[in-house]
C-alpha cells in the first residue's frame, strides 16, 4: 500500500490567467466519473471511468483509501471496461462527475478538479512527506486550506448525490 499525502484547497475560481502567463502549465484535462462501492469512516472503495480529453483515451481504476485527512493509505489498479460496467450497473449508483486539470506550478504538480453536480473547484497538492505538507505556504489564489474538512471529500459528495 502507498501512501497518499496531500493538501486540499477550495479553489475560489479557475486560474485562466495563471495559465495564459504561463505560470500554470496544464499537462493534461480528463473526464472522471467516480463511484463509491463501499466506505465507512476510514475507509473507502470506488471506481473510476477516466477520459483523457486530449486523446480520447479510456481508462478504468479500482481504489481502495484507508484513513482520513493530510495523509492515507491507497491501493489503486487498473480494471476493465467490463469489469467496471459490471458493477455499476450492478449497483445502479449515480457516478460523481468532474473534470481534473493537471498542471505544473512551480516545479510542482497540482491537480484542480471542478465538479459538475455542485458547484465545487478543489486544488490538491501532493508531497512526499507529512512535513513537506505541513510546511507549505499556499499562495492566496489557492483559497482556503480544505484538507481536514469532510465536508468537501469526494464521498461524502457523491452519498449526497444517492439521497443517502
Amino acid at each position: 500500500m502507498s501512501l497518499e499525502i496531500e493538501r486540499k484547497f477550495l479553489l475560489p475560481e479557475f486560474p485562466v490567467a495563471l495559465i495564459e502567463e504561463a505560470k500554470l502549465k496544464v499537462i493534461s484535462e480528463h473526464r472522471i466519473e467516480q463511484t463509491y462501492l463501499a466506505m465507512d469512516e476510514s475507509q473507502e472503495l470506488r471506481v473510476r471511468r477516466i477520459v483523457d480529453l486530449a486523446s480520447g483515451e479510456v481508462s478504468y481504476t479500482h481504489t481502495f483509501k484507508l484513513g482520513n485527512g493530510l495523509s492515507r493509505e491507497e491501493i489503486e489498479y487498473a480494471i476493465s471496461e467490463g469489469i467496471y460496467e459490471q458493477i455499476v450497473k450492478a449497483f445502479g449508483f449515480i457516478p460523481l462527475t468532474k473534470n481534473r486539470v493537471t498542471a505544473e506550478w512551480q516545479g510542482g504538480i497540482v491537480e484542480i478538479d471542478t465538479y459538475d453536480q455542485i458547484e465545487l473547484s478543489v486544488l490538491e497538492v501532493e508531497f512526499e512527506s507529512e512535513e513537506a505538507a505541513n510546511s507549505f505556504m499556499a499562495p492566496e489564489w489557492f483559497g482556503k486550506d480544505i484538507s481536514t474538512e469532510r465536508q468537501y471529500s469526494n464521498k461524502k459528495v457523491w452519498r449526497e448525490l444517492q439521497g443517502k
